[in-house]
């Protein structure tokens, strides 16, 4: 009989202790628990050293539990048999491109990983073709990385970790070292990820990054504190301040407003929402 299992990230009771921490020190996470299904968008937000940089980790077995489990489409990433096969399914992105080209090519970076898995030369070249389509890099396949701009290394190393055919791809906070233009064009290749069914975890800190997500979590002192849509986040406007986070400024700017136009809505959380509140 075929074994039955679930498919979707499942984080059960997660604590994590680093080996060198000080033991008067908080655990890194202290019984984090979430679910990532197939084609969701979720935000995770926090402060510097709040644990999602810890918890994104987690996802794809760089690091094991000290305390619960993950579980990848069933796979417990604390079996070391099954840590290849939850990597194959769960790629990741770091903040730094840099530290994640490989290759003196666009084309033989994006290769790197299917190369790694044996495959023939013409899956190799199909997969190539379809990861650099999918990030807009096609024309690039032959450049150096080192010639490219921030947001154009961010997306070879994102065709990079689709050439490998994940399930679930986690971002930890890549856009946090390219410009605004760089930051959009890596938050549209995350919602077209989605809606080809590639579940996105996205670490970051800035807020307008959450506003499309189907679900937010707002993480503290190693655990989640707050988790809902965007809109019933960021109407939590004083309880993310006490967080020592920010709201999206339209939604800021919705919040003053109220006083002086009351039938103005306080959650406004695009331009869009606040041009049609304004100009209806």
């Amino acid at each position: 009989m075929t074994e039955w299992r679930m498919i979707m990230i499942e984080v059960r009771q997660l604590v994590h202790r680093y080996a060198n921490a000080d033991p008067a020190q908080p655990d890194a996470l202290a019984g984090v628990s979430l679910q990532v299904s197939p084609g969701e968008y979720l935000a995770v937000l926090g402060r510097n050293g709040c644990g999602k940089s810890t918890l994104a980790k987690h996802l794809n077995a760089l690091l094991l539990p000290t305390e619960g489990e993950v579980l990848v489409d069933g796979l417990n990433t604390k079996d070391p048999d099954l840590t290849l096969a939850i990597r194959q399914k769960v790629g990741m992105v770091f903040q730094n491109p840099d530290n994640q080209l490989v290759a003196t090519t666009v084309m033989e970076d994006v290769a790197f990983g299917p190369e790694n898995l044996g495959l023939p030369r013409e899956e190799i070249l199909k997969r190539i073709d379809e990861a650099l389509a999918r990030v807009r890099m096609t024309d690039f396949k032959e450049a150096e990385p080192h010639h490219l701009s921030g947001g154009q290394k961010q997306r070879v190393a994102i065709a990079g970790v689709l050439a490998m055919e994940p399930d679930y791809i986690v971002f930890d906070e890549p856009t946090a070292m390219l410009d605004p233009r760089g930051r959009e064009e890596i938050l549209a290749t995350m919602l077209e990820l989605k809606a080809a069914g590639i579940g996105v975890v996205n670490i970051t800190h800035y807020m307008e990054e959450a506003v499309p997500a189907d679900r937010v979590l707002v993480m503290t002192g190693g655990e989640i504190v707050l988790e809902g849509r965007p809109r019933e986040i960021f109407s939590q406007v004083e309880t993310l301040k006490d967080l020592h986070l920010d709201v999206p400024v339209v939604t800021e700017l919705a919040q003053l407003l109220h006083d002086d136009c009351p039938w103005l809505a306080r959650d406004i959380l695009t331009p869009e929402e606040m041009v049609e509140a304004l100009c209806p």
